[in-house]
């Protein structure tokens, strides 16, 4: 029974790799809606607005993307293999690790979700309250984030 307990940490490298393939395709995703949106800025057949607009979805794709990357390499070096080679920043040794690179990427998700809001409202009370909740968001992940630690350290 314990050797089948042990074995089982491998099923976690199923939803590992499906993320990190999941990954690839949204880079791949982001990088045709760059190219696009050169393409019809060059042909002027779209707004240098809107244009900003579609790069700014873009980042936002490419940010998704790599949480799920971020999350495929977690789940993987956590379960199945702790000696990947990766990168000191992107080693991940528990899953408070994972939580707070993860807490990172949203954070940096919902800035740009915050500034394409920005650029795409046209009524400063609709981007007054996107800001608040992204606002209101972050503050919390931010206190989660503090709580945690503080709990890690004891006191």
């Amino acid at each position: 029974m314990r050797r089948l307990i042990e074995l089982s940490r491998f099923a976690v490298a199923v939803p590992a790799v499906t993320s990190i393939i999941a990954s690839f395709v949204l880079m791949g995703i982001g990088v045709w809606e760059v190219a696009m949106s050169i393409v019809h800025l060059l042909d002027s057949s779209v707004s240098v607005k809107l244009t900003v607009v579609a790069i700014l979805t873009a980042v936002d794709t490419f940010l998704l993307a790599t949480v799920l990357l971020v999350i495929g390499y977690g789940l993987y070096e956590l379960f199945v293999d702790g000696e990947v080679p990766l990168p000191q920043w992107l080693q991940i040794r528990s899953l408070d690790d994972l939580k707070t690179k993860l807490i990172g990427v949203t954070v940096a998700i919902l800035g740009v979700v915050f500034l394409g809001a920005l650029v795409d409202r046209r009524d400063a009370s609709s981007v007054m309250f996107i800001g608040a909740g992204v606002g209101a968001v972050i503050i919390g992940l931010a206190a989660f984030t503090f709580a945690a630690k503080r709990k890690e350290g004891g006191g």
